[in-house]
């Protein structure tokens, strides 16, 4: 038999990770310790709803919960970019390194620090390096146009095109191509000639796309992905719900 592969899904996910990213992390090390095997993260930076990127961190004096987020070049970017391609406004990182200190302590404003990226799903990547949490992993990136080409055919997607001078993601619907601007406001864009290595899955077809290039033989997931994940499509696949942590929504802010 071949090695286990374990395999968690996240989309960026603030740049002080959730904690249920964290929880993902150290169920997927367990599994390995008691398995063998490699772990793979596929970092799902196709996604393009910039509240995924929020990061929630409790003030020292009061404990009063505050958001954080990037600041993003433009509107276009924020609205309707994937994560991959949306840019961080010049100084957002300068200002909240003067804000981190009502919050956490100096050692974890450090590793803030050593970050350089300029987008947003590179400075969550590099972040989540830096603290020690996926040392040893195999990186997989649903941007990644190799990972795309090699990727099983889907009909239910998004389509990665130009738009007012960026990149954005609209849905593919049939004869049109649609922007969501929120609610049931949309933005219908005509059809375009498109590329495999321009298209990303919709939640639906997002595990069976991903199985098909990454063969992982468990998949850790969290319970509310456990509602809608579409397992009859990867039935060989071992199904494990991650570890319980408490504040799952809240930032991890311990280093490894």
């Amino acid at each position: 038999m071949s090695a286990p592969v374990i395999c968690f899904g996240q989309q960026p996910c603030g740049f002080y990770p959730k904690r249920f990213l964290v929880a993902k992390i150290k169920t997927a090390r367990r599994l390995q310790k008691e398995l063998g095997g490699e772990i793979v993260f596929f970092y799902h930076d196709s996604d393009h709803d910039p509240r995924e990127t929020r990061t929630v961190l409790r003030h020292r004096k009061t404990n009063e919960p505050a958001q954080l987020n990037f600041a993003f070049e433009n509107k276009i970017q924020r609205k309707f970019s994937p994560l991959y391609a949306k840019r961080i406004q010049s100084g957002w990182q300068e200002k909240t390194i003067s804000q981190l200190p009502n919050y956490i302590d100096h050692p974890l404003i450090d590793v803030f620090k050593k970050v350089s990226s300029n987008n947003v799903a590179d400075f969550c990547l590099e972040m989540y390096r830096e603290l020690g949490l996926i040392d040893g992993m195999r990186i997989v990136r649903s941007s990644d146009q190799d990972f795309r080409r090699a990727a099983c055919d889907i009909v239910d997607f998004f389509v990665d095109l130009e738009y007012e001078h960026e990149i954005a993601r609209a849905r593919f619907a049939g004869d049109s191509l649609k922007l969501h601007e929120g609610g049931d406001a949309y933005v219908e864009l005509p059809m375009v000639p498109f590329k495999k290595e321009q298209i990303s899955p919709s939640r639906d077809e997002r595990l069976r796309w991903m199985q098909s290039v990454i063969h992982c033989t468990h998949y850790i997931s969290g319970a509310s992905e456990q509602e809608y994940l579409r397992k009859q499509d990867a039935p060989e696949i071992q199904y494990v719900t991650r570890d319980t942590i408490d504040l799952a929504e809240e930032a991890y802010v311990e280093l490894t």
